[in-house]
């Protein structure tokens, strides 16, 4: 039953990844009027394979940082599950918010894969939303969570623009 529990809790990582990728933007793409025969006419094969390359990257970024939430964090992304471990290798030790940055590679994707203004617009109002709720929840709360240790890595490691060299704690 605990085991049972745990997959729920890590499964439930997934609901708003996947609801800000590919939920919301089906139904932008809705209103839109792109989900027709009309796709491959209007769009250029470019674009398309741009898109996919954007949504293959982002998808891979995502799924190994949750993954990397969930087996070093020892935690979920969700607030009813938060690591217990301050995560600050891979990914992380490059820039702050990769699961973030995965999310938003691949509404640009999608934006080029269908040539929609709509996932477009929807990918710089989660960038805004998302640098809000950083500033003023999140990293607070991590600050009260981790203390010293997260103002180092913060002080270190930038919140979107990924470093050159990893950044390793105690050098």
């Amino acid at each position: 039953m605990k085991n049972m529990k745990n997959i729920l809790r890590h499964i439930s990582s997934f609901i708003a990844p996947i609801t800000l990728c590919f939920v919301i933007p089906y139904f932008i793409l809705l209103h839109e009027h792109f989900l027709s025969s009309e796709l491959i006419d209007k769009t250029i094969i470019l674009f398309i394979i741009l898109g996919l390359i954007f949504n293959l990257i982002g998808l891979i970024l995502l799924v190994l940082t949750i993954r990397m939430f969930i087996l070093i964090g020892n935690g979920t992304i969700m607030s009813w599950h938060p690591t217990k471990k301050l995560v600050v290798v891979s990914f992380y030790a490059y820039v702050r918010n990769p699961m973030l940055l995965s999310i938003i590679i691949i509404l640009l994707g999608e934006s080029i894969t269908f040539v929609s203004h709509g996932i477009a617009m929807f990918a710089i109002l989660s960038f805004i939303l998302s640098e809000v709720y950083l500033i003023f929840a999140e990293e607070p709360g991590l600050e009260k969570r981790f203390g010293k240790e997260y103002i180092e890595y913060k002080r270190n490691v930038p919140r979107w623009i990924p470093r050159f060299k990893p950044w390793k704690p105690n050098e």
